[in-house]
């Protein structure tokens, strides 16, 4: 399907990311944020953990100079590439809107499907529009310009109730809000490298009370006989992910009833891409009882997935965020992404910060009411950033 959204420029859908060339692809996505790198997406889309039965459907957005009749022919390289998804469900999004969904069917109309251009299961600030690095800067507004559109110009010619965008960077939420999009604030707690050379620089930065706390649940969680792997590249073995994946299911099936990710997406990802993930795997008396699953991006550390099928005191805070600090730190690495929600997150040195999503939604009045409300949660999100931003461990010196 194709939208002609001026005389230069096409907007063409497809239905699954082998539909696409991954050099093109990656000549457009760049290798700076692994969600977005063709061979994470794909491993979705190869493990059956997106696509049939799975409420999310592959509906890729390319933006091309030809046609859309000549794309295969012609080959003519995409200027701009977007992950995209028909949705039936909002859940994997980690941006709610099931209330957006019970009032506009409780006024009549139909919520579902949706498109949703998201990286699913994933709660991760990656870039959304992926520009072709050869596209001129002067001509970069306007190829993300036609997409904007074409999303638009899709959602309406499908009857769709809503399209979305989760999880943007600053730069692709302004455009979107330039285009009429509804922009959505949240927040999330990320930790930053103020260039330390060690986890005990980071500690001497911390209020005296919260660095004795730190150490306190260090020592806790290191005080079973428990041993700690980091492990990357080739160390990471099929037997880590079995083991991982227990431990995924354990955590997956308490928390959301039923996991989202296959077995099968963990050995694909972990074959297509081992030097972007760090695998933490905690071993007591030989056998493993707990890991997580980080993916390592040009700058940032992103942990993802963590479980476990023992309970040890202050493990998790050891091995999802101190673990992840010291790796951070090793590595040079400016950010620590630690995932969705955690206030708890606040006092091991991670800090508010705030995420942004857009929103197109047909229906005026529906657009109207949901402008409301985001009016409202955005003074809401500022409101406790400014109360958080004054309870943070550091020093007040420092």
């Amino acid at each position: 399907m194709s939208d002609r959204s001026d005389t230069s420029l096409t907007v063409t859908f497809v239905q699954s990311i082998r539909d696409i060339d991954e050099a093109d692809w990656k000549q457009c996505a760049g290798s700076a944020n692994p969600f977005v790198d063709y061979r994470f997406l794909s491993a979705l889309e190869d493990s059956g953990s997106v696509g049939d039965g799975t409420g999310w459907m592959p509906y890729h957005l390319i933006v091309a100079n030809k046609p859309a009749d000549d794309l295969a022919s012609a080959h003519d390289a995409p200027l701009l590439c977007l992950p995209l998804y028909l949705k039936s469900h909002s859940y994997g999004e980690y941006i709610f809107d099931h209330g957006w969904a019970d009032a506009y069917e409780r006024a009549g109309g139909r919520y579902y499907p949706k498109l949703q251009s998201s990286i699913p299961f994933t709660p991760a600030t990656a870039p959304k529009l992926l520009v072709n690095r050869d596209v001129p800067q002067t001509e970069i507004y306007a190829v993300k310009q036609a997409a904007a559109s074409g999303l638009k110009a899709v959602t309406e010619q499908l009857g769709l109730s809503s399209i979305h965008l989760t999880f943007l960077t600053s730069e692709d939420a302004g455009l979107l809000e330039d285009q009429g999009y509804l922009i959505r604030h949240d927040q999330q707690f990320h930790w930053r490298n103020n260039g330390y050379k060690d986890f005990d620089a980071f500690l001497a930065t911390l209020s005296s009370r919260k660095r004795k706390q730190i150490r306190k649940e260090r020592r806790t969680a290191n005080a079973d006989g428990l041993m700690v792997e980091m492990l990357t590249g080739d160390a990471i073995r099929t037997e880590h992910w079995h083991a991982f994946y227990e431990f995924y299911m354990d955590t997956g099936s308490r928390k959301w009833g039923q996991p989202y990710l296959t077995e099968l997406f963990f050995a694909e990802v972990g074959a297509k891409m081992p030097d972007n993930i760090l695998l933490i795997m905690v071993q007591r008396e030989g056998q493993y009882i707990a890991g997580a699953l980080n993916f390592i991006g040009e700058d940032t550390l992103f942990g993802r997935q963590w479980g476990c099928i023992e309970h040890h005191p202050c493990l998790h805070f050891e091995v999802c965020y101190y673990r992840a600090i010291e790796f951070a730190i090793e590595r040079g690495l400016k950010t620590v992404e630690a995932g969705a929600q955690g206030q708890h997150k606040l006092a091991r040195g991670y800090a508010p910060v705030t995420t942004q999503s857009a929103h197109f939604l047909p229906d005026p009045s529906f657009t109207t009411a949901v402008r409301n409300f985001l009016e409202m949660e955005r003074r809401q999100v500022a409101a406790d950033q400014e109360y958080l931003a004054g309870h943070l461990p550091f020093k007040k010196n420092g």
